[in-house]
């Protein structure tokens, strides 16, 4: 297949593969930028890009032209060395003509990949893929003291910006992503036929300006994130805790519905025939109810820590309910003994 088999298959793959990362960078930092502007959009934005199929699927796309990618350029990059030989041994430093990127564009990749997983570790694994493993809070990221809904993307920018050494390690990747990209872009350019002289220079120029303007605000973000999570920005600003303070009065009054449908539904099939206090017993002896009263207290200590300055009517709500039937449990547990005898 031409593709495959000829070097400029080969060429045009990495070309097509690398326009459509660089299309999707080009997105990442404007949807970064929301973050810094109108930080409650960008929580919508990660809620509306969770676990949704398109999402998903989207994806699955991106790391397929990951993949592609890295692929293709060991496999050019092997067929250049098996082509030159023992030249590659000879000191070509001073080559003139020869980009220094143009010759560590596998290292600047190998770079811009271990960038890559610790940022995928950083947010990807503890958003979308921990909404797709499980809805549980208890088995989310715990920010401020509180387990962070995987749809808050402000939160993960407090649990990884918090970090010291965050920017740092995420400063050198766009430093060998500038490389990588101010290089690949108008090589990319190139093999699609623009590579006459009078275009040559434009397309410099082009791969230059672009890939300045991408890194340069991704730089830019990456301090200014760490600023303001050092000042606990994204835990304390009230537009944010009012936008947490929906979520969590939403997961508490289904909470609270669930409770009283599993309630009508026990003593409905309760036997008519039967000791009601005895129904009423089993039912609060059940583990359901031991674990409303665990989900419940997390959802009531995450609105607190995450909420600090709101009340919420359907939180405290559900505390009071947690209260009733850790107190029904206990009564419960007592009244049984009597009952079995």
């Amino acid at each position: 297949m031409w593709l495959t088999c000829s070097s400029i298959g080969r060429k045009f793959v990495m070309a097509l593969t690398g326009t459509c990362l660089v299309l999707f960078l080009t997105f990442h930092v404007a949807m970064n930028a929301v973050a810094l502007l109108w930080p409650t959009a960008y929580n919508s934005i990660c809620g509306f890009l969770g676990a949704n199929w398109y999402a998903l699927v989207a994806s699955m796309g991106l790391a397929l032209l990951f993949v592609i990618h890295i692929i293709y350029a060991l496999w050019l990059t092997l067929q250049n060395r098996r082509a030159r030989g023992t030249d590659r041994y000879k000191v070509t430093a001073g080559t003139p003509g020869v980009e220094w990127s143009s010759k560590n564009m596998l290292v600047l990749g190998i770079v811009v990949l271990a960038f890559l997983v610790v940022h995928l570790i950083q947010f990807w694994a503890k958003m979308q893929l921990a909404e797709i493993i499980s809805h549980d809070p208890a088995s989310w990221d715990v920010v401020n003291g509180a387990p962070a809904a995987p749809e808050f993307g402000t939160l993960y920018i407090q649990l990884a910006f918090g970090c010291i050494w965050t920017p740092v390690i995420y400063i050198i990747g766009f430093i060998a992503l500038w490389f990588h990209m101010n290089h690949g872009i108008w090589s990319m350019l190139q093999t699609y036929g623009w590579n006459n002289d009078i275009w040559m220079k434009r397309l410099k120029c082009i791969g230059l300006w672009w890939s300045s303007i991408v890194v340069g605000l991704f730089v830019l973000q990456a301090v200014v994130f760490s600023v303001l999570a050092h000042k606990n920005y994204y835990t304390t600003d009230m537009a944010l805790q009012e936008q947490y303070s929906e979520y969590w009065a939403e997961r508490a009054e289904t909470l609270n519905e669930e409770l009283t449908a599993r309630f009508a539904h026990a003593m409905k099939n309760a036997p008519e025939d039967g000791d009601r206090n005895q129904a009423l017993a089993a039912f609060f002896t059940s583990p359901e109810c031991a674990q409303f009263v665990a989900a419940a207290k997390t959802i009531s200590e995450a609105a607190a820590k995450q909420c600090p300055d709101l009340t919420i009517p359907a939180v405290e709500s559900l505390a009071q309910s947690a209260a009733d039937v850790e107190q029904s449990i206990e009564y419960a547990k007592s009244v049984m003994p009597n009952q079995n005898n």
